[in-house]
């Protein structure tokens, strides 16, 4: 087992569990006692993944086992990362995230990849007994979501997903006020991000690097020929990987929606944009959506609406009552009440059990074997509006959703389009 100071003859390029996918284990509970320290292994070690290593580190009951990642320099980097908080640390190194999942010893696995790995990493973990701490989007596809939660469904495992916006202080008062009923009904919600996709102009193909498995980068997504606008930090800009600004903040800002207000009965989507017209990306350089919920109107925006104070946040959620409204980003609200505008209603008793930190709160649902609070049902519900949106800015029309059967209505073309098919020789599991 390959240990560090790696190099290119060392660093591992095959898997020992074969191209296609892995055995289907049973289901069983959690090896780690309350008492017992977390072995955990970081797939994917960018930028989010040495903050998912140095999130973890920090807890006294986690051991970093080991890392992952298809560029030489990005694990080798993590590895310094690790040994810096812990000298001690001997972490194993690799290439394949296959030969993780191989291991029996390691009990939790954190994804950081691009989007299109996500579903694929985290349901071969679960196949092999692993918990996941997965980033967002939860998936690249809408029907990858719906394997990936009948997937841990069958193996008993737990899920967080990465909003750790989710775990604040705000987020909780927020939801608290709206669900005290201050406000009276909430009847629109207005959600936006600021910035869209760049065009990245018209770079040549070139060679990977002797550090890059370009191959396995791609993994699952079709074959293309590497630049490097279409890997690493920019790749979110290409549909074949991602869906963009929209995409990458979409959970964020809709979390505190779904946590406030747990919206129902999506039967419309309207999405208009466009792409940058500068470039080889084609992710939206600005998206507007509507949705209709039962009883809720939903408006997606690149620009913050006209409302008071949302022109100072990049990001934003906006809560239109029968009494009043309520306008928030990741740490702050103005509500509008009365003729007031004030940052809280003091008489508003605590009603949420507030978070012990976002990742705190999956290894102690690790330990326990109850499902933390950015769980698989929770977030896929939340993720799934974003999937129909894109579908709906890439056909350029409005469609209409059943929700209950979550299908299109007399839709064949998007249909097609939840789900896409995985470049050979990869496989996703399916379980129900």
């Amino acid at each position: 087992m390959e240990r560090s100071n790696i190099n290119r003859r060392s660093f591992i390029k095959t898997a020992g569990i074969g191209a296609v996918g892995i055995q289907v284990l049973p289901g069983f509970l959690s090896r780690v006692a309350p008492s017992d320290k977390i072995r955990v292994a970081h797939i994917g070690n960018g930028n989010m993944g040495k903050n998912h290593i140095n999130w973890f580190a920090a807890f006294p009951d986690v051991e970093i086992a080991a890392l992952c990642d298809v560029d030489e320099l990005r694990v080798a980097e993590a590895r310094k990362l690790v040994v810096s908080v812990n000298p001690n640390a001997k972490p194993d190194l690799y290439s394949d995230y296959r030969k993780i999942i191989d291991r029996k010893d390691i009990d939790v696995i954190t994804c950081a990849t691009p989007d299109h790995w996500h579903a694929l990493v985290a349901v071969n973990a679960f196949d092999s007994g692993k918990d996941v701490y997965g980033e967002k989007p939860l998936s690249y596809s809408l029907r990858e979501g719906q394997l990936m939660k009948n997937a841990l469904k069958y193996h008993n495992r737990i899920f967080q997903l990465g909003t750790q916006i989710h775990a604040g202080e705000n987020y909780h008062r927020v939801a608290e006020i709206i669900q005290s009923g201050k406000l009276g009904k909430i009847h629109t919600v207005r959600l936006w991000k600021t910035g869209g996709s760049p065009g990245l102009g018209y770079p040549s193909n070139e060679t990977p690097p002797v550090t890059l498995d370009w191959n396995m980068w791609l993994g699952p997504a079709p074959y293309a020929e590497y630049t490097p606008v279409r890997c690493h930090g920019s790749y979110r800009y290409f549909f074949d990987y991602s869906g963009g600004v929209f995409a990458d903040f979409w959970c964020h800002i809709a979390d505190i929606m779904y946590m406030s207000l747990n919206p129902k009965g999506l039967h419309s989507i309207d999405a208009r944009g466009e792409v940058p017209g500068d470039g080889i990306a084609d992710t939206p350089k600005w998206i507007d959506v509507d949705f209709k919920f039962n009883d809720l109107d939903v408006h997606w925006t690149t620009a913050p609406p006209p409302v008071p104070g949302a022109d100072k946040m990049h990001i934003g959620a906006h809560f239109e009552g029968e009494k009043g409204s309520i306008t928030c980003d990741y740490e702050n609200r103005i509500i509008a009440i009365g003729g007031q505008s004030i940052h809280d209603i003091p008489e508003i008793p605590q009603t949420l059990a507030r978070s012990p930190g976002h990742q705190r709160n999956f290894l102690d649902a690790v330990k326990s074997r109850q499902q933390p609070e950015s769980n698989m049902e929770y977030v896929r519900e939340m993720t799934m509006p974003m999937h129909l949106a894109l579908i709906s800015f890439r056909l350029k029309r409005k469609l209409t959703w059943d929700s209950n059967r979550e299908q299109f209505v007399n839709d064949p073309t998007a249909n097609s389009m939840l789900w896409r098919e995985y470049r050979s020789p990869w496989s996703l599991p399916e379980y129900g």
